[in-house]
């Protein structure tokens, strides 16, 4: 059966054609996007005639629900299953002002960094825009967060390398920042990457974009190539130029990830790199103590450490530590690689 979600509103007008007004396709699309339908069935302002020609030969095609993991800080992570019988993960974070969803761009990871969990499936295959949406999609109706009214943040930083499916990632975008759709703000979309430098360039050149992240993660080609293989195609040199050229908007700045492990890239002298390397750009700096996982040959480095890199970099950026959420789930930055535990909550409906 055809999947509508992932569709914008033109392309379900052609899958219409001109059997019905052209205004069903802006109904159909307000339904799935807006009103977050899970059932053509639902959708009760087109004709019974016509939801029930529309259910025989497509759905909408949300992702499935298999199972949730519930963290004590209040994270959840959530295992979800997609057409293909292949399985994603997403994660929420709840606070007092915000929500964050934290969603997959791909299903496992082509990069390999020696550091995160999710290195460790490689890569299966890209998801479709309407996979990614359907995440945020999902995780909203689940927890009741009404899509462009509530303040939820959406990060590209779940499971894959967002600038290899940027297609994807960029139409993904455009539909949840469509007023006429989920309504999400620009400013409150974010996408990571490790610094894949060309499509660093592609992404500059598109008409509406979300903000970009830099996985840094050190301060010297060989100790970055020590941690990622891929590190090789894409210099620091060169990714550091890629970011002077990036055109910020007026309320804009570049972020920049960098993952603390201890004594491998948390010296003074890697912050004092650090500065040098960013203190040319408007950027701020998110500083990840690492979130161990099994068979991670790193480990965290100590707080009073992380407390001294941090005084450093702050010579030359905003610099923040960024907390961990969902840790003990296997939820957090680096952890998300589909791991079965014992504790769980059950599928919800």
């Amino acid at each position: 059966m055809a999947v509508l979600l992932g569709l914008d509103e033109a392309e379900i007008a052609a899958l219409l054609g001109t059997v019905h007004p052209a205004y069903r396709a802006r109904q159909i699309y307000q339904a799935v996007y807006r009103q977050g339908a899970t059932d053509l069935d639902q959708v009760s302002t087109l004709p019974q005639q016509m939801r029930r020609e529309l259910a025989a030969a497509h759905r909408i095609g949300l992702p499935e629900l298999v199972r949730r993991y519930q963290s004590r800080d209040g994270a959840c992570r959530y295992l979800l299953a997609l057409q293909d019988g292949l399985t994603v993960e997403a994660v929420f974070m709840p606070e007092q002002t915000r929500q964050t969803f934290c969603i997959s761009t791909q299903v496992g990871c082509p990069v390999g960094c020696r550091f995160c969990l999710t290195a460790a499936l490689g890569l299966e295959r890209n998801l479709t825009a309407g996979e990614i949406v359907g995440q945020v999609l999902l995780l909203a109706r689940l927890h009741g967060i009404r899509s462009g009214r509530d303040r939820l943040n959406v990060v590209m930083m779940g499971q894959g390398e967002p600038l290899l499916n940027l297609e994807n990632v960029l139409k993904a975008t455009r539909l949840l920042v469509d007023p006429q759709g989920c309504g999400l703000s620009p400013r409150r979309i974010t996408v990571s990457t490790f610094g894949i430098i060309p499509k660093i360039a592609e992404l500059a050149r598109a008409a509406l974009r979300p903000r970009l992240a830099i996985s840094l993660h050190a301060t010297r080609d060989e100790d970055r190539l020590r941690l990622a293989p891929a590190a090789r195609a894409y210099p620091l040199e060169e990714l550091i130029q890629a970011c002077r050229a990036y055109p910020l908007r007026p309320w804009e700045r570049l972020s920049f990830e960098y993952v603390l492990l201890g004594g491998v890239n948390d010296s003074d002298a890697d912050a004092r790199r650090l500065v040098r390397l960013i203190s040319h750009l408007k950027a701020t700096v998110n500083l990840i103590p690492l979130n161990p996982g099994p068979g991670i040959p790193y480990q965290p480095p100590e707080p009073q450490r992380v407390l001294a890199f941090q005084q450093i970099v702050r010579r030359a950026a905003p610099c923040f530590l960024r907390k961990p959420r969902g840790q003990d789930i296997f939820a957090a930055c680096g952890q998300l690689r589909r791991m079965a535990l014992e504790e769980t909550s059950p599928a919800l409906g």
